[in-house]
């Protein structure tokens, strides 16, 4: 995939950022009443200090990561926004957050095509899906609104044994930040969310007030915070700055993991070698320390070699789609028809854990087609522009898969579900845009003679 530069806002996909931001938030959905299973958190690569959630979706930006001192900032901005979603403060902008991230699902598209057409860097673990979204401006809370999400998300944190520390100190953070030129543009989090003198004079007494105010982050989640925020600025800085910021001299866990991803990024494939397998020798049970092995030698050609770390991450953290979908993207790679096949087994079972994993339908879509099995490729094709959002795309791979598929098999009802749901649209799409029929220059499933989306 391509990553984002430092000035864009794009979607990104890592499961061990993932599942550090599900750790802190899912206790405090569940306190607030949430259908804490059902929300979605999306991790927005941005260097803005910024939040914003509404209709179970949740967007973090990595701004708000990276410059957070302690995961107990990131945990009260959680809260805070929580406050939002339970008080259905959003419910007036459901169309914008529709606009927001529809176009944030079709770059993926678009990013898509990019990997299968050959683009050098496809695949990373931390997937920068290149889009720009628009979300520091797509959810704007009135006072009224701040102060109830402020009350509902101390709350939270109190039934959770949380301090509220984090999110005066985030906030006070934040004003620090706007009276400094070159920070004022990153502070975006005041722009969606206002903040009156008198709100954050109350905010600081009732957080004082709390019997956990004292409580603070441990060692272990500090620094695991920390191994986070290098993680990221491995992937989102210039490897030079990279190299700046965590120089040579600085032999700690998290230097060393940011200057991993720095020297892959910057082709030097065997410094990057040396600092993961020093690291994995430190913690060989790490699955994602083994996922971004395997990421590097993929990314530089040397398939085959990938697949054992690779194969080993997702046996060490079997609860990942992602790590699957690294793992038989890999496999898929060789070329190799028994593998191919492994990897078609591996992500049906990804797919199960997420159905709506637009990459692995159709690195699915692409495996079927090394396979010659066009009708498969079709309808995992086929899925993957429904779950992006493409309707008129999924229609068309669908009704495709369903003329050759046996009547009333899964699959067939799986191809009929979608040519049923998404009927409507391609007949509109259909109306709109004439000639629309035309054969397209690519598809997902490899099959240049099938209808596509045009690059």
């Amino acid at each position: 995939m391509l990553m984002a530069s430092a000035h864009a806002q794009s979607a990104l996909r890592d499961a061990e950022i993932e599942q550090f931001l599900s750790d802190y938030s899912l206790p405090l959905f569940e306190a607030a009443g949430l259908p804490a299973e059902q929300i979605e958190i999306h991790i927005i690569g941005s260097p803005d200090l910024n939040a914003a959630a509404g209709n179970l979706h949740m967007f973090v930006f990595t701004g708000l990561i990276t410059e957070a001192d302690v995961p107990n900032q990131i945990e009260g901005v959680i809260a805070h926004e929580a406050g939002h979603i339970a008080g259905g403060h959003s419910q007036r902008t459901q169309e914008a957050i529709q606009s927001a991230t529809r176009p944030m699902m079709m770059s993926l598209v678009l990013g898509t095509v990019a990997i299968l057409a050959g683009a050098p860097d496809a695949g990373m673990g931390l997937i920068g899906l290149g889009q720009q979204v628009g979300t520091s401006n797509f959810l704007r809370y009135s006072r009224g609104q701040e102060s109830s999400a402020d009350q509902a998300g101390l709350a939270y944190l109190e039934a959770t044994g949380t301090s509220g520390k984090g999110l005066i100190d985030f906030f006070r953070k934040l004003r620090n930040q706007q009276l400094i030129s070159s920070y004022y543009d990153r502070a975006q989090y005041y722009s969606t969310h206002p903040m009156a003198n008198d709100r954050m004079s109350i905010l600081e007494r009732k957080v004082k007030e709390s019997p956990y105010y004292e409580v603070e982050d441990t060692e272990e989640e500090i620094q695991r915070l920390r191994m986070i925020q290098a993680k990221i600025n491995g992937f989102m800085l210039d490897p030079q700055a990279t190299m700046r910021k965590y120089p040579l001299s600085d032999q700690s866990r998290p230097a060393r993991y940011a200057r991993a991803v720095a020297y892959y990024r910057d082709a030097q494939l065997d410094k990057a070698l040396t600092e993961i397998d020093r690291l994995l020798e430190e913690e060989p049970e790490n699955p994602f320390f083994f996922e971004l092995k395997g990421q590097m030698l993929f990314e530089h050609g040397r398939i085959s070699e990938s697949i054992e770390p690779h194969r080993k991450s997702t046996e060490l953290a079997p609860q990942y789609a992602l790590l699957k979908i690294n793992l038989a993207r890999a496999l898929v790679a060789t070329e190799n028809r028994e593998l191919n096949g492994q990897a078609i087994d591996i992500l049906k079972l990804a797919l199960n854990m997420e159905k709506d994993n637009y990459f692995g339908w159709t690195e699915l879509a692409r495996a079927y087609s090394n396979q010659g099995d066009d009708t498969m490729a079709s309808l995992a094709t086929a899925e993957a522009y429904f779950h992006v959002g493409a309707p008129h795309l999924a229609h068309r791979f669908a009704t495709r898969a369903l003329d050759k598929l046996p009547e009333q098999t899964v699959e067939w009802r799986q191809a009929s579900d979608i040519v049923n749901a998404t009927r409507d649209d391609a007949l509109r799409y259909q109306r709109n845009n004439p000639d629309s029929n035309r054969p397209g220059r690519f598809s997902i499933s490899g099959d240049t003679s099938l209808p596509a989306y045009r690059r």
